[in-house]
């Protein structure tokens, strides 16, 4: 069993950037696919984005390819979501998930762990 807890989200301009961590506590964090995923109120949590066990394989929505970049740090335990250029639209909760699975879902029903949540607040 693996917690999360996100880190690092906030208030920030459109064009601005944040970098969000996920903290895992538990054994064995190189055995979870890790992703993130956000939800804006009244809408269903989507999938931002997802990388393998080792972080050679990365996965982006379209929304936010080529602006935000996913790591992860397995001596340290931690996923990162690294977002630039941000805009309004980007405006939600952000979510960490983590499943032991090898091939990564980009589906939140995929997903076994979950964090509390951080709020990202982009204003215009």
């Amino acid at each position: 069993q693996v917690q999360l807890v996100e880190s690092g989200g906030g208030l920030v301009q459109a064009g601005g950037s944040l970098r969000l961590s996920c903290a895992a506590s538990g054994r064995r964090f190189s055995s979870y696919a890790m992703g993130w995923f956000r939800q804006a109120p009244g809408k269903e949590r989507d999938f931002v984005s997802a990388i393998s066990r080792t972080g050679s394989n990365t996965y982006y929505s379209d929304s936010v390819k080529g602006r935000f970049t996913i790591s992860r740090d397995n001596a340290k335990n931690t996923v990162y979501l690294q977002m630039k250029s941000l805009k309004p639209e980007d405006t939600a909760v952000y979510y960490c998930a983590a499943v032991v699975r090898v091939v990564v879902p980009t589906t939140p029903g995929n997903y076994d762990y979950w964090g509390q949540g951080t709020q990202v607040t982009v204003s215009s």
